[in-house]
């Protein structure tokens, strides 16, 4: 590291990938256009930061609408020259292979890169977002060939099939929690399917989209089927929600943000697909594995720092195990090694800016004004430097607190008794969204009864938070509409045509 200038060397602290220091050391990381990287129209950068030390890893171009309209126009070239959508089937999933295996070959650069700009400890990333990201990719690799048309009966004298073709020009917006696998879950399905794209990292972790989009410049792809815009919702994310010459935006994000994105796109219609907040009950039964439970349900909250749309935050415990349960919840909470992410016995990093960290801490402080007890944590962490929160779990929760009924995006589990089966799910189903769900029992028809009775996408029954590209992904009411992952996204990505041919 001694190569490295003083004040990288200082953010990237623990780093040990000498292939991420040296991408970082390539500054400024500029837009993807084209096949090309070019700095923003405006020549405006903006920083990013390690959230761990507040320290500035990068500078990072910052686009806007002239950006958003520049790509806007070489994507629909390379879309209606069929740079891509005519490459035979076999090639498509060749390329869609390349990007995994380059993903594969560059897992412990994008690792330490995904932990430095969200603060994500490094166990995560090269456990969960770098290996699920090539998982997505090699899946809608496979599904290339298996985009089928149908043929239907019809009068004898007519022959009437069906073809699925591409949407077209595809905006794609994604979060900051998990920023390579998001990115994966919005590009693979769509190229699979033809479109090309246009895609919005978040500005505060833009690093391994940019890393991404060097490795499928690498792949070969055409030029235009992939470009990548980074800068800000507002700029960068509205001029792509409202161009008139985008066909489809797909957004994962705040239902706040969601809601804009809806409003903006009806310029043109263009089709939209939402997977937005969610504040999902994790429900705990008397007979269930207490330590899986415990286990599974500190999984569901503290993964990510909490930062996850679909993380158990409202665990609803039977009255009669609810002490012993949230005893159990705080002991585990209490093991948990909060510090530098980029060690690999972190198991909490910190949140991924400042301003998340204010947010959480506001929910700190109106869950004890309304009358609910810390059991452990409820304050920021005791480091120097970064945005730390503490595994916090309250006790004492009503589920008409605020911190029942807000997304609060942090490691913060609100503990609410139930009486019984019927009061759970009426509380459980209380709620604007309706990503996902848990219920922990060893009563399999309680199980299946009651996951069928929650409003939600996602149910998990004795375990928590799997996900795979095979399944499909998205929620119920504010959570969203439209379902990600699996043969679902097919649908996202495709229109159908209807042919009709006189015969005779």
């Amino acid at each position: 590291m001694a190569s490295v200038s003083a004040s990288l060397e200082s953010a990237t602290r623990g780093a040990k990938s000498s292939a991420a220091l040296e991408f970082l050391k390539s500054a400024p990381k500029k837009l993807l256009i084209n096949g090309k990287w070019v700095p923003s129209k405006s020549g405006k950068t903006f920083e990013t930061l390690n959230p761990a030390n507040e320290q500035v890893l990068a500078l990072v171009a910052e686009g806007d609408k002239a950006d958003v309209d520049e790509a806007v126009k070489y994507a629909r070239k390379a879309f209606e020259d069929f740079k891509w959508a005519n490459l035979s089937p076999h090639a498509r999933a060749r390329f869609l292979l390349k990007i995994a295996d380059l993903i594969e070959q560059h897992a412990d650069e994008l690792a330490e890169l995904e932990t430095l700009d969200n603060g994500k400890p490094l166990f995560e990333s090269a456990n969960i977002d770098i290996p699920g990201a090539a998982e997505t990719f090699r899946y809608y690799a496979g599904f290339v060939t298996k985009i089928y048309g149908e043929t239907n009966p019809s009068d004898p004298s007519m022959f009437n099939y069906t073809l699925r073709e591409p949407v077209g020009v595809c905006g794609q917006i994604i979060p900051w929690n998990f920023p390579l696998l998001m990115a994966s879950w919005k590009i693979a399905p769509a190229l699979a399917c033809g479109n090309v794209v246009i895609l919005k990292p978040a500005e505060q972790t833009p690093l391994t989209a940019i890393r991404l989009g060097e490795l499928i410049c690498e792949a070969g792809l055409p030029e235009g089927v992939v470009q990548i815009i980074t800068g800000f919702g507002p700029g960068a994310g509205s001029s792509i929600a409202e161009h008139p010459d985008i066909d489809k935006v797909a957004f994962t994000g705040s239902t706040e943000v969601g809601k804009i994105i809806l409003k903006a796109s009806a310029g043109n219609l263009k089709r939209v697909s939402l997977e937005l907040g969610g504040k999902s009950p994790n429900i705990i039964f008397p007979d269930a594995d207490m330590p899986s439970a415990v286990f599974g349900s500190a999984l569901g909250i503290f993964l990510n720092q909490g930062q996850v749309c679909c993380a158990g935050s409202r665990v609803f415990v039977q009255e009669s195990v609810y002490d012993q349960f949230t005893d159990s919840l705080s002991q585990m909470a209490s093991t948990l090694t909060l510090g530098n992410p980029l060690d690999p016995n972190t198991r909490m990093g910190p949140l991924v800016s400042k301003e998340q960290h204010d947010r959480v801490k506001g929910y700190l402080k109106a869950g004890k004004a309304e009358g609910a007890k810390a059991k452990i944590g409820g304050e920021p962490g005791k480091q120097e430097a970064g945005y730390f929160i503490q595994p916090t779990v309250f006790t004492g929760v009503n589920n008409q607190m605020k911190i029942a009924r807000e997304e609060i995006f942090g490691p913060v589990a609100s503990a609410i008794p139930f009486k019984d089966e019927t009061d759970v799910v009426l509380q459980g189903n209380d709620t604007d969204y309706g990503l996902a769900a848990a219920v922990w029992t060893k009563d399999i028809n309680r199980a299946l009864t009651v996951a069928r009775k929650l409003k939600a996408g996602t149910v998990w029954i004795n375990t928590y938070g799997i996900l795979d590209p095979m399944s499909p992904f998205g929620g119920y009411k504010q959570s969203g509409f439209g379902r990600e992952l699996g043969k679902y996204a097919i649908d996202l990505y495709t229109q159908i045509k209807s042919v009709w041919c006189k015969i005779g």
